[in-house]
């Protein structure tokens, strides 16, 4: 057949019959134009977001926002791509935070890589479901290829296996099931998937520190064992857990006849992004026979780093950890893991279904990541974003990003220190600066003015910036998470911050 044949045939396969004009919009093999159009729309209006915007937020109030989408119908559909377009504009592209400037400084969002967003149309398109092989065969290996590497750089051997998640809290959840149900069989005989919480499951105690992620907290409630089950372990005046005061918790805990089972440390807090001491806490759990967790989901940028990955040395210790790729490794929201020092730990909470994953499955031979996940049956193939970030940029060029980060942190903090203005309340070891200012005030009025800084900033949409609490008192919070961000930019926030600090002043 000539060339012209040849195209005249797929020409005449690409023309939509009526019938298949009804179904343009499902993603098909006759729809290749319709997907094309929609996806160069789409992709127009990215590109806008990215010329448009030049300041992180529009400053639209709640009540503005919400009018704005009570006003539509959904049971009046738009006429077409365009219209729909316009819409998602005025409902959400404008108003988007823009976590890519320099002026977006508040809480762990960091930008994005390119690679990782090309995966993005992949995934979405092919939409493999990640629950057994024949749902997704290449995907399936890929994904554990990943965990195999994470674990490597966290320190493991070829024993380790695990999966990826949601986010930290899945991660966090799990870390905290394994423990408690590792423990009630390991120590008491109990098996928890069987039968339920044991009677004395009220004395078990967790223990984690003062500045650890709130969701410890909701994940022991999850599990039936309450909120009274964390234990809360003073920290030093970098605010990490101290193992000393950790001793000491397990000690009373034990004294009033509660059962200590789990430690999670924390490698980068929220509030100030520093390491608890890891080798250390190890130390701790192997003496009392406790589960190591470690959430990483902030500090696992780290592991790709040379330069300061020794801030993690310990992490290897644990018996778990928390990575979140789109925390640290500039991945898309979602991409996360759970990982496991011994493999055989994740039987715990395998549960087969006779139409997905069958007990006499030769799972060596036929593997399915279903056996590994609690919550999640249908998952997005979230490890190909990952995949295309270290084959196209590699694990040496995310570090970098990671070292800048850091040092631009080290060189803010050091200029904070500098200004009268402003009183740092701690150093960081990533790139989280707890701060507020202090310019001719009495201490009293610390917390409204800075209440006072933080809102002004928010709705001019200029500069966004965190706060939190420590001890009552209100602070501000720089969290450095963009490496294009400069010492240049810092000034230029820390010159608004200061302005909207005198014209309180100025109106009190």
């Amino acid at each position: 057949m000539n060339n012209t044949l040849m195209n005249d045939e797929a020409q005449k396969k690409s023309v939509l019959t009526p019938d298949q004009d009804y179904y343009k919009d499902i993603f098909h093999q006759h729809a290749n134009d319709e997907y094309a159009k929609a996806i160069q729309l789409a992709q127009n209006r990215v590109t806008d977001f990215l010329k448009n915007n030049q300041k992180p937020f529009s400053g639209i109030r709640p009540d503005e926002m919400k009018s704005k989408v009570e006003n539509v119908d959904l049971d009046i559909p738009l006429p077409d791509y365009e219209s729909l377009l316009n819409e998602a504009d005025e409902l959400y592209v404008k108003h988007a935070t823009a976590y890519h400037l320099p002026e977006y400084i508040a809480h762990l969002n960091c930008p994005v890589v390119i690679p990782a967003l090309a995966a993005e149309v992949l995934i979405s398109a092919i939409n493999s479901s990640q629950d057994t092989y024949d749902q997704s065969a290449g995907g399936t290996f890929i994904e554990r290829k990943l965990i195999d590497w994470t674990s490597k750089q966290i320190g493991y051997s070829e024993n380790a296996d695990g999966i990826f998640t949601a986010g930290g809290s899945q991660s966090n959840l799990m870390g905290l099931l394994l423990a408690r149900d590792y423990f009630s069989l390991e120590y008491q005989k109990w098996n928890i998937k069987l039968d339920g919480l044991p009677p004395d499951a009220s004395k078990f105690r967790i223990f984690v520190s003062d500045k650890a992620h709130f969701s410890n907290h909701k994940n022991a409630w999850i599990l039936g064992l309450g909120e009274q089950a964390i234990i809360h372990v003073g920290v030093d005046a970098r605010y990490r857990m101290d193992p000393k005061q950790l001793e000491k918790a397990i000690a009373k805990e034990i004294e009033k006849g509660n059962i200590p089972i789990a430690i999670t440390a924390t490698a980068g807090t929220t509030d100030f992004g520093n390491v608890d001491p890891l080798t250390e806490i190890a130390t701790v759990a192997s003496r009392h026979n406790l589960w190591l967790h470690v959430d990483a989901a902030y500090g696992c940028g780290l592991l790709l780093t040379e330069k300061y990955r020794y801030l993690l040395n310990g992490i290897e210790l644990a018996d778990s950890v928390t990575i979140d790729y789109h925390k640290s490794f500039f991945q898309p929201i979602s991409s996360s893991a759970f990982i496991v020092k011994n493999k055989l730990h994740l039987n715990i909470i395998k549960h087969h279904a006779d139409y997905l994953n069958p007990k006499e499955q030769n799972y060596d031979a036929l593997p399915a990541q279903i056996n590994k996940s609690i919550i999640q049956s249908t998952r997005r193939f979230d490890a190909l974003k990952l995949w295309f970030t270290l084959r196209y940029m590699g694990k040496e060029k995310l570090g970098q990003y990671t070292d800048t980060i850091i040092e631009t942190a080290q060189q803010t903090a050091a200029y904070i220190e500098q200004d009268e203005n402003f009183e740092l309340l701690c150093h960081s070891d990533i790139g989280v600066l707890v701060f507020r200012f202090v310019n001719g005030l009495d201490q009293s009025n610390y917390c409204n003015i800075n209440q006072y800084i933080k809102e002004k900033l928010f709705f001019s949409g200029e500069v966004l910036v965190a706060s939190t609490k420590v001890n009552g008192k209100f602070y501000l919070k720089f969290t450095i998470f963009n490496p294009l961000t400069t010492l240049n930019d810092i000034k230029n926030i820390l010159k608004l911050i200061k302005q909207n600090g005198n014209d309180y002043q100025q109106l009190n």
